[in-house]
């Protein structure tokens, strides 16, 4: 097998024929007989494992109820909230996915990435251990086939709580195959037709690919393929410097790769604070990452050989850069086509998705809709939030609001980059005024003793008051720290009172609390010092 058939059965492979009644894919990874290609690779034991319960072979569908409370289209994870939410309140309800229980979060999003992010951290801190006092003989490497086995392994243990046979012990009618409306009332699944009151769209996203010349043309890599990989790519190009691409240019540089981040921006994590951003580059640039901020990338070409050959436009000039493979990571879009919604009077954008008002009902007031197919907050802590609040207005008449949601997030690069609420520039541009208090990791003692203060907190809040307005953390642990400043934004406890909440020593949460210091020593005016003064100055008598 060449270079370039090698890698495409990386990227492409899997079994592609159907399995008959009774099969199983813990038998097709035995040998016994082939299954349908479900984008998911190598068929091993551990694999085997994770499609038994999200995608079992021989699955029947059930026969459709009379009419269901509610219809769920998509099983990621706002579509399983929803249907175990109704279940759980006694309403009858069927959930429809054509590919793979879970969704991307559990199949090739969050669960897959973030093995893959902490073994990377391993790799990086043995190699850094000489800092801690700790002498290490010989080379450290990364045994990039073990880190998949380990990846495969533990997603495959987290597929019970999302597979199939658990939400049908819910009382859910689970159907495995194309939703399709043909009606503002029902829709049809594997040639049946499901009626119902309410139904909510949960179709997710899938990764967007630019239109570059040739690219096409390629064996890329999405984050729907590189959790297919067994093999680490000596030379990996990443095509976009958001989360993703940072959070994966990271981890595979750690493992080995040479990797190189291109994007048409002339800076990464374009969300985020300059500040927090530069503190994340600085470290992905120390783990040998290198980078091309502001590039075009005028074609992309394979070679006999199997490499790719990309040819730049980089700061006036033109390169070539030549890797064995290419990460798109460009964002998302909304998974909208070949559904019928227009028959069912629903109204989308390919891009920007479905439309729904603030309590998350289509322009179909009977359907509703959750998670990425909707919103341009592609979380699954999001999508979650979102399907609670679908369950109550669908099922109940109630009248929870998206907009009402206080929405936290996290890069998991390392540093991590945490956010929630509003940023300055946000506040800027509304005529907002506020204070911003900050400390930096430096001057925080558990995160010396870490050997990990590049970082900081900042907090804002409304001038003249200590309400909490948004927050940014970087640090190795942002995202478990950001929960304590989302917990008081949700309680409308200010960042005064904050202070006043003893943590333990030393932690690095403490960076948190000290804002808080520096805010109430703002409330130490000039007149307040005097009175201060004056009555101090009695008790002296």
């Amino acid at each position: 097998m060449g270079k370039l058939e090698k890698w495409e059965s990386k990227f492409h492979g899997g079994p592609k024929e159907g399995g008959g009644d009774g099969a199983t894919w813990a038998g097709v990874a035995q040998g016994e007989g082939q299954a349908p290609d479900v984008g998911v690779s190598p068929i091993d034991e551990l694999n085997a494992r994770l499609l038994d319960n999200v995608r079992p072979l021989a699955w029947q569908d059930p026969e459709p109820a009379p009419r269901y409370n509610l219809v769920v289209v998509g099983a990621g994870a706002s579509g399983l909230v929803s249907a175990a939410g109704a279940a759980g309140v006694g309403g009858r309800v069927a959930l429809i996915e054509e590919s793979l229980l879970g969704g991307d979060c559990l199949n090739v999003g969050c669960v897959p990435s973030k093995a893959l992010i902490r073994c990377a951290k391993a790799v990086h801190e043995v190699r850094c251990s000489e800092a801690f006092g700790v002498e290490i003989d010989g080379t450290v490497r990364a045994n990039f086939g073990k880190v998949m086995q380990r990846m495969r392994r533990l997603r495959a243990q987290i597929s019970k709580n999302d597979s199939a046979e658990r939400f049908t012990s819910l009382g859910v009618d689970v159907f495995q195959g194309r939703a399709k409306f043909n009606g503002p009332e029902s829709l049809e699944v594997n040639g049946k037709t499901l009626k119902f009151s309410a139904a909510v769209v949960a179709t997710g996203g899938r990764a967007a690919v630019p239109p570059i010349k040739g690219l096409k043309d390629v064996p890329y890599l999405t984050n729907a393929s590189l959790f297919n990989l067994t093999e680490l790519p000596p030379r990996l190009a990443v095509i976009g410097g958001g989360p993703i691409g940072m959070e994966l240019a990271q981890a595979m540089c750690r493992f080995g790769s040479e990797v190189t981040v291109l994007d048409i921006a002339d800076r990464v994590l374009l969300k985020e604070e300059r500040d927090a951003a530069d503190i994340v580059l600085k470290q992905v640039e120390a783990d040998g990452v290198k980078f091309k901020l502001p590039v075009g990338i005028q074609e992309v070409s394979r070679l006999e050989s199997g490499e790719i050959t990309m040819s730049l436009d980089y700061k006036g000039s033109a390169e070539t850069l030549v890797v064995d493979a290419v990460l798109v990571a460009t964002g998302r879009v909304p998974n909208v086509e070949g559904m019928g919604l227009e028959v069912a009077g629903i109204k989308y954008d390919k891009r920007t998705g479905i439309e729904v008002n603030d309590f998350l009902q289509t322009t179909n007031k009977r359907v509703f809709a959750a998670g990425d197919v909707c919103t341009l907050y592609r979380f699954t802590h999001v999508g979650d939030s979102m399907a609670r609040t679908v369950v109550r207005n669908a099922l109940f008449f109630g009248r929870g609001k998206m907009s009402s949601l206080l929405i936290p997030w996290c890069t998991y690069t390392e540093p991590e980059i945490a956010h929630v609420g509003k940023y300055e520039h946000e506040l800027d541009a509304a005529g907002v005024r506020y204070q911003k208090f900050r400390r930096d990791l430096a001057d925080v003692d558990r995160a010396i003793l870490d050997g990990a203060d590049e970082g900081y907190v900042t907090v804002l809040t409304k001038e003249g008051s200590d309400q909490i307005l948004g927050a940014t953390v970087v640090a190795a642990d942002a995202g478990n720290m950001i929960s304590e400043v989302t917990v008081a934004m949700q309680a409308g406890m200010g960042l005064g009172a904050l202070a006043s909440v003893i943590h333990p020593y030393p932690t690095q949460a403490e960076a948190i609390r000290q804002c808080g210091d520096q805010y109430n020593r703002t409330r130490l005016t000039p007149v307040v010092k005097t009175v201060f003064n004056a009555v101090l100055s009695l008790k002296r008598r």
